[in-house]
């Protein structure tokens, strides 16, 4: 089990690297990763990990790597019942329960929905938790630090359950579809990935939780007309770019009397966003983060849950906006991932992420009144922190000072008395990723570049090899290797800003012909398209091979994407949405128009969500550069987007009215000019059908030519329904053969 063959989430890996320019398509296929596999999580002590195998749960001790059944799948079997799959599992520190969910239901990305059943690995026993509550209907349920309790969330409420007499009790009882106890509304787990909402403190006395009110949320009404012969409308809280968001505060409810006490902090609760909350592991107390509406300023308040004040101990601002809010140390497209942070009990400190110097570093940001400090020095990006290991004096991060495109560990003494230290193997190139133990002894290492498939083995971090003298990766290369046509490049425009690009050649290239090129865009800060590893490269809506059929495949990463490049590379899009990042593409693409195997009359560019409206935009404004563009589930008009995502990169409208509108493809379809294809589901929760309505009459007004495939009821990812996806590459792939014809010329 150390290096695996191509796993089923590998596989649905090799397509997300392909749609890491659609945020929430992303999202999409982790719920299918999330269904098909669930990740190791290591024991407290680092020495074990648990994994799910074939519906059973199995306890590995390291360093011998040794299995044990922890729970079998007969056990998940009940006499004369349906076999209960596993979503996801927890076991407690003590490794003597293990918390199962099961029987999950899907809300909104993720199935955060289900029952919950704990596991006594002592007695072999098995029982339910929350069984008078409706079926399918808890979420997020976490055992108590003490492990008397569970708690968790059904119907927008909090309840508690006594583990010995099974007691169920309920902490909040207002809880409706739009006063929010616990979990989140749309939009905050939409842009923040906000979805688990309360939280145990460690004497088990109490839980805090938010409380959102989106009573007075504006609600987008999507209509259902294939489900049944009458139409049915479905509404969605949703906050549209200058709305104000849901009403937000945090409560501290006493697991006795179920009282809450309100945490009094300073700003209007539907004025701002608070991110982040949990309790000081050290202490009794709340460490709460707050970002205001623009999210260009953020707080972190100590609160007391018994007076419910609070006090600032850190403030941060930037001109732009504050991306630190989510620092990419989780997988937060997982069932279970929570937005923590990112603990020093022993220093009574946190560790920080911040772009205030221009790169994104790593502070100590004390919670005792000693001042910060910075961790990390140099001109490069932190892109991940990957494990802190207070016990041996070390942090870990991933970085990529050389390459923006690539991804490496670093390890570095928490005090900064030490050279920053690489470990991932020199000798591979490309994409690294760990998911280290506690104490810091062992780490799952993963490694893919763009012709080395994705493997996986297990470490001993300290020196890097593989467990049980088994193969490593470094060894495994050639059996690895794959046949890819696929080239890295830098491209220097007439503005002399350099972008990272790939390209995919055809077979059988001659660079004494001509060759169409489709362009693969995203371009916004959500996502990056050019990275070094397996899968980039491969369009997957493409029904056959475009290398074969003689296409050139190629993409471009412009300003404003979060690549590891620096504050003022990502921050330089703040106001200019659909201005700079189209400029920049444009620009480029003049270069590339000048290789002279390039035919420049067979230019075609394709993108989804964000990338739609990037392909759109480009079509419209560059109608002499692109021939060709298909637009899927775009935003056409910045206004009809959330609050959260696109204020955060434009601004409040009443500021910057202007920005929205010149950042808006509608406000250039007037200059179509080449061949344009639009894909849209008309159950799109996200980007909203009306987005595709609104291109459709402006196109029509100025008598403009398209072709238009509405998707009845699918939603953002058009993935639901009985021969969609073929139907979908079909088309695709007819429009682009039809109008960008392949192959040399």
């Amino acid at each position: 089990m150390i290096l695996k063959p191509l796993s089923l989430a590998v596989i649905i890996q090799i397509i997300m690297k392909n749609f890491n320019f659609l945020k929430t398509f992303l999202i999409l296929i982790a719920i299918v990763v999330s269904s098909a596999a669930i990740a190791q999580k290591w024991s407290q002590d680092g020495n074990a990990y648990y994994i799910e195998d074939e519906n059973s749960i199995m306890k590995y001790s390291l360093p011998q790597d040794k299995p044990d059944t922890l729970v079998s799948a007969r056990i998940l079997t009940p006499a004369g019942k349906k076999t209960m799959r596993i979503q996801s599992f927890s076991v407690t520190p003590d490794g003597n329960r293990v918390l199962i969910f099961t029987n999950a239901k899907k809300v909104w990305r993720l199935r955060t929905k289900g029952d919950y059943f704990i596991y006594d690995v002592t007695s072999r026993t098995l029982s339910q938790i929350g069984k008078s509550l409706p079926p399918s209907s808890l979420m997020f349920a976490k055992i108590s630090p003490n492990g008397q309790y569970a708690a968790y969330v059904s119907n927008n409420n909090i309840y508690v359950e006594d583990l010995k007499t099974s007691q169920i009790r309920p902490l909040t009882t207002d809880g409706t579809t739009t006063l929010i106890n616990g979990t989140f509304d749309w939009v905050y787990e939409e842009e923040f990935f906000c979805r688990d909402g309360f939280r145990w403190s460690p004497d088990s006395k109490k839980i805090a939780y938010w409380q959102l009110d989106a009573s007075k949320i504006g609600k987008f009404l999507m209509i259902n007309n294939t489900d049944s012969i009458h139409p049915r409308v479905i509404p969605i809280e949703y906050p549209l770019a200058g709305e104000k968001p849901s009403y937000c505060r945090v409560g501290v409810a006493n697991i006795d009397d179920a009282k809450t006490t309100w945490i009094d902090i300073p700003g209007e609760p539907d004025n701002n966003y608070i991110v982040r909350m949990d309790f000081i592991p050290w202490s009794q107390q709340l460490l709460i983060h707050q970002l205001n509406r623009k999210q260009n300023e953020g707080k972190l308040y100590i609160s007391d849950p018994v007076t419910g004040s609070s006090r600032v101990v850190f403030e941060e601002s930037d001109p732009a906006f504050l991306e630190s809010y989510f620092d990419n140390s989780g997988d937060a497209y997982e069932v279970d991932f929570i937005l923590d942070f990112k603990w020093m009990p022993s220093r009574k400190s946190i560790v920080w992420a911040s772009e205030k110097e221009g790169w994104e570093q790593l502070y100590e940001i004390s919670l005792d009144g000693k001042p910060e400090r910075k961790i990390t020095t140099g001109n490069f990006d932190v892109i991940e922190l990957k494990r802190i290991d207070e016990m041996n004096g070390y942090i870990y991060f991933t970085a990529s000072p050389e390459n923006a495109t690539r991804k490496y560990l670093y390890r570095l003494r928490i005090d900064g008395k030490s050279k920053l230290q690489p470990l991932s193997p020199g000798s591979l190139k490309g994409t690294h990723d760990y998911v280290i133990s506690p104490g810091g002894k062992y780490a799952f290492h993963s490694f893919s570049n763009h012709n080395t498939r994705s493997s996986e083995e297990l470490i001993s971090l300290s020196n890097g090899k593989t467990l049980n003298h088994k193969k490593g990766i470094a060894e495994m290369q050639d059996s690895l290797r794959v046949k890819s046509n696929m080239e890295f490049f830098q491209i220097t425009t007439a503005d002399s800003v350099t972008m990272d690009g790939w390209m995919v050649k055809p077979d059988n290239f001659d660079p004494s012909k001509k060759y169409p090129v489709v362009f693969l865009v995203y371009t916004e800060p959500a996502s990056a398209t050019v990275t070094d590893e397996y899968g980039t490269g491969y369009n997957y809506l493409y029904a056959g091979n475009m290398a074969k059929d003689g296409y050139i495949y190629m993409s471009i990463d412009n300003r404003g994407t979060p690549a590891p490049k620096g504050r003022e590379w990502r921050k330089s899009i703040y106001r200019k949405v659909g201005v700079i990042n189209i400029h920049d593409q444009a620009m480029a693409a003049k270069e590339i128009l000048k290789w002279n195997f390039v035919d420049p009359d067979r230019i075609a560019v394709w993108g989804w969500s964000g990338g739609g409206g990037a392909t759109l935009n480009l079509l419209f404004q560059f109608p002499e550069i692109y021939k060709t563009g298909i637009a899927i589930a775009s935003v056409t008009n910045e206004l009809t987007y959330d609050n959260i995502y696109t204020e955060r990169y434009s601004g409040l409208p009443e500021e910057s009215m202007e920005d929205y509108v010149k950042g808006s493809p509608l406000t250039y379809a007037k200059n179509l000019k080449g061949n344009l294809l639009i894909i849209h589901g008309t159950g799109d929760d996200n980007v909203h059908y009306q987005n595709a309505e609104l291109l459709l009459n402006e196109l029509i007004k100025y008598n403009k030519k398209f072709q238009f495939m509405p998707y009845p009821n699918r939603t953002h990812g058009i993935s639901e329904g009985e021969g969609t996806f073929t139907h979908l590459r079909t088309t695709y792939t007819d429009f682009l053969k039809k109008n960008c014809p392949p192959g040399p010329r």
